[in-house]
């Protein structure tokens, strides 16, 4: 790494300069400094500015630039900036995806919801001088507060009431429940970070912000104005938008034309089956989930608007990903209220699903293709120079984000914090792709949560479903995992399967309840997986208002959540 010059220090040859010329120099500068830049700017360091913002249940063909047919014109257009990845992953689960993000190690790895063995980006950061701010979702244990943010606005619980909230709110470790009428989650989460992001700026200090938008999660709440937009869109239903997704995703190279698109299972209906009322309902709630996704890219052209303004833009290093796969569970309630009302609870079920997965199969929870494939898209105008517009097909995960704010910022990770010797990460720096450079691959990638698990080694795959048998996919050939190579090729099979135990065991520290051998069956899709369900620990409350929610935790180690 290059080591930089405290402001402190000067090198030896200024000490002969005398004191009274090293003075008016130093006035001439500033007076310099305060005529071109009226403005506070962040002049401490060159170090950029990290912004890195992740989105909850949002499929991989969701953004625009992903082939999705949602308006997302400002995600697209960082897209169009900087850099995509189309084989970025995730685990598949809330929680899990943020530990990895945070931590840069696997989720037990880590200490799991605790993160009790790893340091956070939050504490690393701020470790390495720079204004540490959250806003959104934290759904782990303890706060941001105590995990190295400096700021915080956002709230506990995995879930929350887009127009009410629930009591899980905090503004700097302290309860917050001023929800006024025109309040919505998701631009509550953009306004905090504009005036964490200001306070930092006016500090003179580079800033590391993280945004965890609760959207598109249910429960599905949108606002009028933005549903209004999608009226009629998906009137042709999921396979018309799923095909139609495809051919775009092909058109903009996120997609091999080797890559086949995955059919449509049994279990979900074709569209002409439904009855025109089924129909109706579910173009309806399409609808909402379109416009809160639409919500989210509104807010980040604000935010990245307000970065212009303030003259940061250029040097500030921005991330964006999903933490897992679109969501197939049914857990509508108070269906009788328009999805503007805090009183309803909507969700789309597993037919929307797929088609957010495009072209993969399965969803969130599963370790196939659908469940842990993610958006990820790279902007930094002072710092990339990979081509505009770019697709990485190099692989990549969560765990790498961390050892890329790192690298990207000239930091070190620390190797005692607070006393104690830390541990390395195990995620490498994604940095050489956005000088679009070849980087160091991963020996493996390793994916667990419950009872779906998978491993990932160069093109080879393995993968469990809900403690079915082992399946094998050549990605570079099957990315879309169609064509189930463990019959032919057994021993391949075994050996990255006994890799998986292994790793698990070894390095991850899986517990031993989620070690057990797979069955000899191959699992479909469990249809217990489409029935309603009652919110859980951490969801908010179809009737929450401020101090009175469903935010509660289990919070028992080695607990995995739904």
């Amino acid at each position: 790494m290059k080591s930089r010059i405290p402001i402190s220090t000067l090198p030896d040859s200024y000490s002969a300069m005398p004191g009274r010329c090293v003075g008016i120099i130093l006035q001439a500068l500033c007076l310099a400094t305060l005529l071109l830049f009226p403005e506070p700017v962040c002049v401490a360091s060159d170090r950029p500015n990290i912004l890195l913002m992740m989105v909850d249940d949002l499929g991989f063909s969701d953004f625009g630039c992903y082939g999705s047919e949602i308006r997302t014109p400002n995600v697209d257009a960082l897209a169009a900036g900087g850099i995509r990845m189309s084989q970025f992953y995730n685990t598949a689960k809330c929680h899990s995806s943020r530990i990895c993000l945070l931590t840069g190690k696997y989720t037990f790895q880590a200490g799991n919801e605790a993160m009790d063995q790893a340091l956070t980006a939050g504490e690393v950061m701020k470790a390495n001088g720079y204004a540490t701010s959250m806003t959104g979702k934290w759904h782990l244990r303890q706060q941001p507060t105590d995990r190295g943010f400096e700021r915080y606005w956002g709230h506990l619980s995995g879930a929350t009431n887009y127009f009410v909230g629930d009591n899980t709110f905090r503004l700097n470790g302290e309860p917050w429940s001023d929800f006024g009428k025109d309040f919505y989650t998701t631009d509550a989460n953009v306004d905090y970070a504009i005036q964490f992001i200001d306070e930092a700026i006016t500090e003179k200090k580079p800033f590391f912000h993280y945004i965890a938008f609760n959207a598109p999660h249910y429960p599905l709440q949108a606002k009028r104005q933005d549903i209004e937009k999608y009226r009629g869109v998906y009137s042709d239903g999921w396979d018309a938008v799923r095909h139609d997704r495809y051919e775009k995703q092909l058109k903009l190279g996120i997609i091999n034309s080797r890559f086949k698109l995955s059919e449509r299972p049994d279990y979900i209906p074709a569209w002409e089956e439904l009855t025109a009322d089924e129909r109706r309902w579910e173009e309806d709630r399409m609808e909402v989930f379109a416009a809160m996704v639409d919500c989210v890219d509104q807010n980040i052209g604000r935010l990245v608007a307000h970065l212009k303004s303030r003259g940061v833009f250029d040097n500030t290093l921005i991330l964006l990903v999903s933490d897992n796969g679109a969501c197939p569970f049914e857990r509508t309630r108070g269906r009788e209220f328009q999805p503007w009302d805090h009183r309803s609870y909507w969700c789309y079920d597993v037919g929307w699903a797929h088609v957010g997965n495009t072209p993969f199969r399965w969803y969130k929870q599963n370790q196939h293709e659908g469940g842990v494939s993610s958006p990820l898209i790279a902007h930094w105008p002072d710092g990339l120079t990979a081509a505009k517009g770019s697709v990485s097909d190099q692989p990549g995960h969560l765990i790498d984000l961390l050892a890329t704010c790192v690298d990207a910022a000239d930091a070190e990770y620390p190797s005692e914090y607070g006393g104690i010797r830390t541990t390395p990460i195990q995620g490498k720096s994604l940095l050489p792709l956005l000088k679009g450079q070849q980087r160091e691959p991963h020996e493996w990638l390793y994916f667990q949560f419950a009872n779906n698990r998978a491993l990932r080694r160069g093109d080879w795959k393995v993968v469990s479903a809900a403690g079915g048998r082992w399946e094998l996919y050549n990605l570079a050939e099957d990315r879309t995992e169609l064509n189930d190579r463990s019959t032919e090729m057994p021993w391949l099979t075994k050996e990255l399967a006994d890799l998986w135990f292994q790793v698990a065991e070894q390095t991850d520290g899986l517990p031993q309840n989620f070690r057990k051998p797979v069955g000899d069956s191959l699992m479909t899709f469990p249809a217990s997986s489409m029935t309603a369900r009652k919110a859980g620990p951490g969801k908010a409350d179809v009737n929450s208002t401020p101090g009175r929610s469903t935010g509660k935790r289990e919070g028992k180690k080695g607990k995995n959540k739904d």
